[in-house]
C-alpha cells in the first residue's frame, strides 16, 4: 500500500466502499458458506471465527456499501460494476490483484474516473486456506474512518 493510496481512500467515505476478498480465505474444512452467482454467501448466524468474517463485520460495521468473496476476478468486477463504489479495499493473490487493476481501469472513461482502491496481496498462495496479514487488512478497512 502506497501513502497515495492510503491518502485517496482516506477522503472516500465508507458507505460509498467495497471491500473484495478472495474466497481461498475462507477455510475450506468447516466454512458454511455457500457460493451464489455473487460469491460466497454467509450465513447470518455464522458462528466460525475465520478472517473473511473477522473482515466482513469490520467493513459492514463501518458501512460499507457491500462485500463481496469472490472465486475469481471476473466475479469481483461484476460486483464492482453493479456497486459503482468510489473505493475499494481488495485482497487476493498478486496475479489477481494486477489483472483486477486493470480491469477497473477499464471501466473508467478516463484515468480519474477509477476507484481509490487499496491492494493487498495474500501472504500465501494456493487457492485454499491462504492467509494475509489481517491487521494490515483491518488498518485499510477503517483509513479514514470514525469509529464510534
Amino acid at each position: 500500500m502506497t501513502d497515495e493510496s492510503h491518502q485517496k481512500l482516506s477522503s472516500v467515505a465508507a458507505t460509498e466502499r467495497v471491500l473484495l476478498l478472495s474466497h481461498c480465505l475462507r477455510p475450506s474444512q468447516t466454512c458454511p458458506g455457500k457460493f451464489e452467482k455473487r460469491g460466497l454467501i454467509c450465513p447470518q448466524a455464522c458462528e466460525e471465527d475465520c478472517t473473511v468474517g473477522r473482515l466482513r463485520k469490520a467493513a459492514l460495521s463501518l458501512g460499507y456499501k457491500g462485500v463481496c468473496v469472490a472465486a475469481g476476478g471476473a466475479m469481483a468486477l461484476r460486483f464492482v460494476q453493479e456497486h459503482e463504489p468510489r473505493g475499494i479495499v481488495a485482497v487476493a493473490c498478486t496475479r489477481e490483484l494486477l489483472e483486477g487493476v486493470e480491469s477497473f481501469r477499464g471501466l473508467a472513461q478516463d484515468d480519474t474516473e477509477h476507484p481509490a482502491s487499496v491492494l493487498i496481496p495474500l501472504c500465501t498462495d494456493g487457492c485454499v486456506d491462504t492467509e494475509v496479514d489481517e491487521a494490515r487488512v483491518q488498518e485499510a478497512i477503517a483509513l479514514g474512518c470514525h469509529r464510534s
